[in-house]
């Protein structure tokens, strides 16, 4: 893994636009706008380096299966703050029933310098972002900069198979809606739908888009129903499950919740088990289970333990985006008392090149490795600031 300076295409603003990224600039406090697709430097790989972070990745996912197995065989969802009866019956029917669902993409974040073991960070297996990006205008990119160059990146191939793969899990009657919400204002949200709706119409799954606003509920037929009032069958949301069951329609969700067999009447992809994933909790279950893996991160839902008086810890929400509420407790600083609602895992300082800090997201689409895109920040949080750099392997 190395980091090399490159000159940015001319025109390169417009050019990844045109490939779907319509957000590549970032508006920063002092009213700046600054790149957030950087491609005046790029990532280095070798290819035993890409297929070792492969089985790391498809390892980690397989680990995380039998951690959302345990969760809910010893019944434990209370760990990951989910205490309403009706939102854990959901998950956990889901779960026994995943076979049936729909369930298609997830992302790694990694931390990896190049010489140690990758680390696990986390897993968004629900509502994961940089997915255009890292699919799109980055392979579009090393076409033209390294012909003949190889990259980590069969997502569009893997997402359209997995879309073919699945349609026989899709309820009849009407088309599958892809959803994300209006209040969405850089575009991110938006392209990654239709992104991923492109995917599925690739695979010849009909398809139409909707804003989470514009879903309506039709009190007469207690159904979910678009704008033209239309039965809405199957949605894929990029809403996380914590907001689809806590906001005032929430009882509808669950009421009509088609959670495999038919039953209800709307499926929502991803799946209701995957609140299991994307819960910071499973941070903690895994070290439980898998104590010492060389690829995991000591962590805690009690406090931070030894990791107070050691290399010190990371305190994060069981949920967030972007590095919302995480604060970094470096060794011997001032002791904080543990609070709910917090998962602490070691900390790991991302690794350092050229002033910048790395950390790697690992696309996973069924139960397969896909794809990488990294983020730079400048400090060592990954927040909304951060920037996506291209990558190749050589």
């Amino acid at each position: 893994m190395e980091r090399r300076i490159i000159d940015p295409r001319p025109g390169w603003q417009q050019t990844v636009e045109d490939q779907g990224l319509i957000y590549p600039l970032t508006r920063y406090p002092d009213d700046t706008l600054r790149p957030y697709w950087d491609e005046s430097a790029y990532y280095v790989f070798s290819l035993p380096e890409v297929e070792a972070l492969e089985e790391v990745v498809e390892e980690l996912h397989a680990m995380c299966l039998a951690a959302a197995a345990h969760i809910v065989e010893h019944d434990r969802l209370a760990d990951l703050g989910i205490t309403d009866p009706r939102v854990a019956s959901a998950v956990t029917e889901a779960w026994h029933r995943r076979a049936e669902l729909p369930s298609l993409y997830g992302r790694f974040d990694l931390r990896y310098d190049g010489t140690g073991p990758a680390r696990m960070l986390e897993y968004n297996a629900d509502t994961p972002t940089s997915l255009v990006e890292a699919a799109s205008p980055q392979w579009f990119w090393m076409e033209e900069r390294f012909p003949g160059a190889d990259q980590w990146n069969s997502l569009h191939e893997r997402l359209v198979d997995a879309w073919r793969k699945q349609a026989a899990l899709l309820p009849p009657g009407g088309p599958l809606y892809f959803a994300h919400s209006a209040a969405d204002e850089l575009g991110e949200d938006l392209m990654t739908v239709a992104y991923l709706r492109e995917t599925a119409e690739q695979a010849g799954i009909p398809a139409e888009s909707i804003s989470m606003e514009d879903i309506g509920w039709d009190r007469l037929s207690r159904r979910f129903v678009d704008k033209k009032l239309r039965f809405m069958r199957s949605c894929f949301k990029l809403y996380p499950w914590e907001w689809l069951t806590t906001d005032r329609f929430a009882p509808h969700v669950l009421e009509t919740l088609d959670n495999g067999g038919g039953t209800g009447s709307t499926l929502w992809i991803e799946p209701a088990w995957k609140m299991l994933l994307s819960n910071k909790a499973l941070l903690a279950i895994l070290w439980e289970l898998y104590p010492g893996h060389p690829n995991l991160l000591p962590a805690y839902l009690d406090g931070p333990r030894e990791l107070a008086s050691g290399r010190g810890y990371v305190a994060k929400p069981l949920l967030g985006r972007e590095g919302a509420g995480v604060t970094v407790h470096e060794p011997g600083s001032a002791p904080v008392p543990a609070a709910a609602g917090l998962c602490y895992q070691e900390l790991a300082p991302l690794p350092e090149f050229d002033g910048n800090r790395v950390v790697l997201g690992a696309w996973v689409v069924e139960d397969e490795a896909a794809g990488l895109g990294i983020r730079e920040s400048s400090g060592l949080i990954t927040d909304e600031y951060a920037r996506f750099v291209p990558h190749v392997i050589l």
